[in-house]
């Protein structure tokens, strides 16, 4: 899971990054210069505590996801092109995060003259779209002149010729291709193709200590923080974070917050693993079936599936074992079309 965090110059999106990460990244950087500061952080998880307390396995690991921080997506940059470099990396993401500067500093001047968080988050919409405008109408031009050539498959080109035409259609009414349906065929067609109003966008208003959340219009997922203010948290040893926790009413960090609201986000859930070598947590797609979880765990597990012993997470850990569930006929066999639930323990019988 690869969360992409996006923003134009003196936003904040690195000082987010630092705070989801603890990380200490420098904050500071030229605009327009393409920077990627990546990091991989351990979902918190209350249940793989308890589970682990519970089996004391040799080791415990935590779900992961990846974030980010991608500098070079300034104002204006759609119209020429996004270069390729840039758009590799976006392209990349399972979705983004457009941090939007909130917060008055006379000694960081926002690059527009002044802070207006709808303005930002309409051009940064705009920006997004207009890539993906151009990309399409460039690939309709081509497969103009492939029907011309006669050098590909014409039913093929139709296909696509009738989805590019449908996607222009979607973009050119000013709306984001998130959510758009398309086949199966179709998004083969799609794949790689590097459309970044497809991935899913959540939308950060970055505060100032103490700032009240401005009123804001999006179509997009919202959330607030006070982002230099979480960075420094994250960035002090426990004891000290605890106090200054404490001090300042903040219950819970941005790291747990942003977590829960990227799975969120990505339509995203977790299932567990047990036993006395590991016990761990796995990230799989909401509403996926246990053949699928199998993959997620190992490919041959998914060609080799035979059952399912599934148990929730929660049945598990209040009656104190996987003995008192089998007594209790918690613990149930399942086959591969069953959908996997968020808490769910599984264990996969495989052929191979």
């Amino acid at each position: 899971m690869k969360l992409g965090i996006i923003g134009f110059p003196q936003s904040g999106k690195t000082t987010l990054f630092n705070a989801l990460t603890r990380g200490n990244a420098p904050t500071t950087a030229s605009a327009g210069r393409i920077e990627v500061h990546t990091a991989v952080v351990d979902v918190p998880d209350p249940r793989v505590d308890t589970l682990s307390a519970m089996f004391k396995p040799k080791k415990t690991i935590y779900a992961k996801v990846t974030y980010a921080d991608i500098a070079g997506l300034d104002s204006g940059v759609a119209k020429s092109g996004i270069s390729g470099q840039l758009l590799n990396q976006l392209s990349q993401m399972d979705g983004l995060i457009h941090v939007v500067r909130c917060f008055e500093d006379g000694s960081v001047p926002h690059p527009s003259g002044s802070v207006d968080p709808a303005r930002d988050i309409t051009a940064m919409d705009g920006e997004l779209l207009l890539n993906d405008l151009i990309a399409v109408e460039r690939k309709l031009e081509r497969l103009v002149e492939e029907r011309k050539k006669g050098g590909t498959d014409k039913i093929i080109n139709e296909r696509q010729t009738a989805l590019f035409t449908r996607l222009h259609e979607t973009l050119s009414a000013n709306r984001p291709l998130f959510g758009a349906e398309v086949t199966a065929e179709e998004e083969k067609f799609l794949s790689g193709f590097g459309l970044l109003t497809r991935k899913p966008l959540l939308v950060l208003l970055n505060l100032g200590e103490g700032q009240v959340e401005p009123k804001v219009q999006t179509s997009s997922k919202l959330v607030a923080l006070q982002g230099k203010l979480e960075m420094e948290i994250a960035q002090l040893p426990p004891a000290d974070a605890a106090v200054f926790m404490s001090e300042y009413g903040i219950t819970e960090l941005s790291l747990n917050r942003m977590i829960s609201i990227s799975y969120d986000l990505l339509d995203q859930q977790s299932f567990f693993t047990v036993g006395e070598d590991e016990v761990r947590a796995w990230t799989t797609r909401r509403k996926a079936t246990a053949v699928v979880a199998a993959g997620e765990i190992h490919t041959d597990l998914a060609h080799g599936f035979v059952r399912a012993e599934v148990i929730a997470c929660q049945d598990l850990i209040e009656l104190g074992g996987m003995s008192e569930a089998k007594a209790k006929g918690k613990l149930r066999l399942e086959g591969k079309e069953y959908v996997v639930k968020d808490g769910d323990i599984v264990h996969i019988r495989s052929s191979l």
